[in-house]
């Protein structure tokens, strides 16, 4: 077992799950409000993989994420009221609106999406990664999706070619068992999802996703790795969504003695029953970090409220057309 994190580092890996667990919620109200439309999918359940991960790199490093992504734009720096007026489709949001929920973007951060496509981040990872081999650098690329994604052609195709240039990927697989409605074993006849990556030469390691500690020592090893080979490593996180798919969904699938178990692992509860154990936090700390997520998030939402939609006149702007021959 790792040794226990700093008293400082664990409390920043206690606040960045809370930040993502109460922006979550309140879009989750918005979203029933008529304030957020569009598709909005939920990372509650599965903030120690985003959190846990997200600290073990680098600022220079590149993030790739899935449309489940607001945890990694907020723990990689992007700011919340950014997000927040994105998803209320303001101007003022990170892609002035035009993205939504699915398509957070902010390279300030290095943080390239946001995708909506299934799988669709895994080859930009490795063109990126291609282009840091190219250019002589040393960044890690990080690309974080799901295990519905290993199905993906593109996927057998990006692993296969990062394996054989050596490139700097860390693939990060939010494995929650269900790609939409549909189980791992009733779509996939390999779910040893490691396997698969060593099936192309990509070394590989399973970390419990429920668990920021055991998260951050995984990727911090992978991404050491990275660094001193130059090459790709595969990282497989074992975590649950305790919400629906998304806001779309009925859930009709899951057994609901199922989640609830699964919600006993909850990893903000669990996380922080440790460190109150452990004295490392007390209650009037607990209470505080509360305190700070909840008025972080009040204070995005008033952002987003005040902000306003993208004048008419600006539509064609970033539109490209061909001239008219």
């Amino acid at each position: 077992m790792a040794a226990p994190e700093p008293p400082a580092f664990a409390l920043t890996l206690l606040r960045d799950m809370l930040r993502i667990r109460r922006l979550e919620e309140r879009a989750a109200e918005l979203y029933g409000e008529g304030k957020i439309r569009g598709f909005l999918h939920l990372y509650i359940g599965e903030e120690a993989v985003a959190v846990g991960a997200l600290h073990a790199l680098a600022p220079g490093d590149a993030v790739v994420a899935t449309y489940r992504e607001h945890g990694h734009a907020l723990v990689r720096g992007m700011p919340m009221g950014a997000i927040m007026a994105e998803m209320f489709g303001r101007q003022e949001g990170c892609c002035r609106g035009r993205g939504g929920s699915m398509h957070l973007f902010d390279a300030a951060t290095r943080f390239y999406g946001g995708n909506a496509i299934v799988g669709g981040g895994i080859p930009l990872a490795t063109g990126l990664a291609l282009a840091e081999r190219m250019q002589g650098g040393s960044r890690v690329i990080a690309c974080f999706f799901g295990e519905g994604a290993l199905a993906e052609g593109a996927a057998a195709e990006s692993l296969n070619l990062a394996a054989l240039w050596n490139l700097p990927v860390l693939f990060c697989c939010e494995n929650n068992f269900y790609a939409m409605g549909t189980a791992l074993a009733r779509s996939q006849a390999q779910t040893d999802l490691c396997a698969k990556a060593e099936a192309f030469k990509v070394p590989a390691r399973m970390a419990d996703g429920m668990d920021v500690s055991a998260v951050h020592e995984a990727t911090r090893a992978a991404v050491e790795a990275v660094r001193a080979s130059g090459g790709p490593q595969f990282v497989e996180y074992q975590t649950y969504r305790f919400r629906a798919h998304s806001m779309f969904d009925p859930e009709l699938y899951r057994d609901k003695a199922e989640v609830e178990r699964w919600k006993q692992r909850d990893p903000i509860r669990t996380y922080s029953a440790r460190l109150l154990a452990e004295g490392r936090l007390d209650p009037p700390g607990l209470a505080a970090l509360e305190a700070e997520a909840a008025d972080e998030v009040e204070a995005a939402v008033a952002f987003a409220e005040a902000g306003t939609p993208e004048a008419v006149a600006a539509l064609e702007r970033d539109v490209y057309t061909p001239e008219a021959r």
